[in-house]
């Protein structure tokens, strides 16, 4: 039985792909307290298994997925990484680099100083800075250095070896290091200061939804006594008499008849109006002060919350409070803000800024929303349908430009395909962000590229280096694992410092930019897990956009450094 399963895997070994893949997933899922294998490191054990087997695989599949996870990677991140290079995120982005440079600087030494070779040393530096894409870049890299098939091929089998042995830490030591090690030793009372930067910023915290029975905005009917303040004010009046809360006159019913209600709409004795506000205020404010009625049909209104993708660059750079004061924000709340390729949550504060491709989720009547949304951008309403000619003519530019070589003296100089992919979903990525009109990509699209089309080149380099897997960690031993540590936790403690004392970070913040200029996803959340809050996010953004294009950049510039 078993000899028929081996030989059937290595006739199809497609079959062989998906079973590494079926495996990576329902093994990576598994967690203790928020840490995880993961979905990459799960793919590549299962895959080193099965590789025992001796299965053959194309080398074309692999990089045909390689493709696809870095355009899908590139085009996430694409927004934020160019506004943090051209605008007032470019400290964040300036701090990204340096750290990135720590990411590159301790694998460099620890390699040199251990005597590993080229391939051991990527798969030291992919799995202590858990970039994983990184390792594409230095296949590529160590395929074009010239070497005798049988030595490229023992460097190329050493990478996964030491990207397994590291990668634990990498992924869970960073968590540590930067939630539970970096607070105390910079004295940061994490929770404290999140308050703090709330509390500067005019926070409150947001609860309720969707799928709770408690709402955080609420329309309630009034009647209007006789000789009541807001008698004779038009309805701009009337809601300005809330100064420090959003409160709208939507509807009047008048003498029996119910008309939409403007901002200069004359509110009379006897009205019947539906305000609509957040419900503390609507039940304190105006609970004591008015008679709520039951008014059905008043009430009976076309509500409904849209994602709206930011687009215009008037709003670019608006903080939230300046934007309430446009005419198309009446009617409308705010209840959600998405930012970057990890959809971060951010903070919603008088004063957080709005950038081009935030996704903002508003509610409101449909009439209120369609115009904001319009003002701001476009409707980003659900659907199932990617623009595939976009795809695969954006990815084969780049991929055309990145193949070209250039040369320096007798250097060839070169992209590669993959980089070329990378700076093509980075361009394209940002240009959706502006014109909207075409290259749509679902997000679930956008994972699937993302985390499939990564995981199936994972799955590839396990089976094809399983052979050597056992043998090269008799090799290199546990040294390794010490190694791997070492080049995870020198670089976040000097972020850490750097961050605090040259770049002068909030402490709220600080942290969130340590974990994205990582792109450490697994440490953002425990970090905002410690501070009760999403504030550590605002760090997030423009230096997880930096980081992950520079740290995948790295791999092909650390096999350059070493050969």
């Amino acid at each position: 039985m078993f000899d028929w399963f081996a030989n059937t895997l290595r006739t199809y070994p497609e079959i062989a792909l998906f079973i590494s893949l079926a495996l990576g997933y329902y093994f990576g899922s598994f967690t203790f307290k928020g840490l995880g294998l993961g979905a990459v490191t799960a793919t590549l054990i299962a895959a080193v298994i099965i590789g025992q087997l001796g299965i053959t695989i194309s080398p074309p599949l692999k990089a045909t997925f390689f493709l696809l996870f870095l355009f899908a990677i590139g085009y996430g991140v694409g927004p934020q990484f160019v506004r943090g290079i051209a605008k007032d995120g470019i400290p964040q982005a300036l701090f990204a680099v340096v750290v990135c440079f720590f990411c590159l600087a301790a694998p460099f030494v620890a390699a040199k100083l251990a005597g590993y070779d080229v391939g051991s040393a990527v798969g030291l530096y992919a799995g202590s800075q858990t970039i994983s894409a990184s390792m594409g870049l230095a296949t590529d890299a160590i395929n074009r250095l010239g070497l005798p098939p049988e030595e490229a091929k023992r460097l190329l089998d050493g990478m996964p070896v030491a990207y397994a042995v590291t990668y634990i830490f990498g992924t869970v030591g960073s968590a540590i290091v930067l939630a539970l090690v970096g607070p105390a030793l910079l004295r940061i009372d994490l929770e404290a200061e999140c308050k703090r930067y709330e509390a500067e910023h005019g926070g409150n915290r947001q609860q309720g939804g969707a799928g709770t029975a408690w709402h955080h905005y609420e329309l309630r009917a009034y009647k209007v006594r006789e000789g009541g303040p807001v008698v004779g004010l038009t309805a701009r009046e009337a809601e300005s008499m809330v100064p420090d809360n959003r409160l709208f006159i939507e509807r009047i019913r008048r003498n029996g008849r119910i008309e939409d209600a403007t901002s200069e709409t004359v509110i009379q004795a006897g009205d019947i109006v539906a305000v609509a506000g957040r419900r503390d205020i609507l039940v304190s404010l105006l609970g004591p002060v008015a008679d709520e009625v039951d008014d059905r049909e008043l009430l009976a209104v076309p509500i409904e919350g849209v994602d709206v993708l930011v687009t215009n660059k008037q709003a670019d750079g608006k903080t939230l409070a300046e934007l309430a004061q446009w005419p198309t924000a009446r009617g409308v709340f705010l209840r959600k803000i998405a930012r970057g390729a990890t959809a971060t949550e951010i903070p919603i504060l008088p004063n957080t800024k709005i950038n081009r491709g935030d996704i903002l989720t508003i509610v409101g009547r449909t009439p209120d929303t369609t115009a904001a949304a319009k003002a701001l951008g476009v409707a980003d309403r659900p659907s199932d349908i990617a623009d595939v000619a976009f795809i695969g003519a954006a990815i084969a530019i780049g991929a055309l430009i990145g193949a070209l070589v250039y040369k320096i003296g007798s250097v060839p100089l070169t992209l590669s395909t993959s980089g070329g992919a990378l700076i093509s979903g980075l361009f394209f990525g940002w240009l959706r962000s502006v014109h909207p009109t075409f290259g749509r990509i679902p997000s679930s699209t956008v994972w699937f590229m993302n985390s499939v089309g990564l995981n199936m080149f994972i799955a590839v380099v396990g089976i094809s280096s399983g052979p050597g897997f056992v043998a090269g960690l008799q090799q290199l031993g546990f040294s390794l694992f010490l190694w791997g540590i070492f080049a995870t936790t020198v670089p976040l403690l000097l972020a850490m410092y750097v961050g605090r004392y040259v770049f002068k970070f909030h402490p709220a913040i600080l942290l969130g930019c340590c974990s994205g200029a990582r792109t450490t996803t697994a440490a953002l959340g425990m970090i905002n897990d410690r501070a009760k809050s999403t504030i550590p996010g605002l760090g997030y953004t423009v230096t997880y956009a930096v980081g992950n294009t520079l740290l995948t950049i790295w791999g092909m510039v650390l096999v350059m450094l070493l050969a």
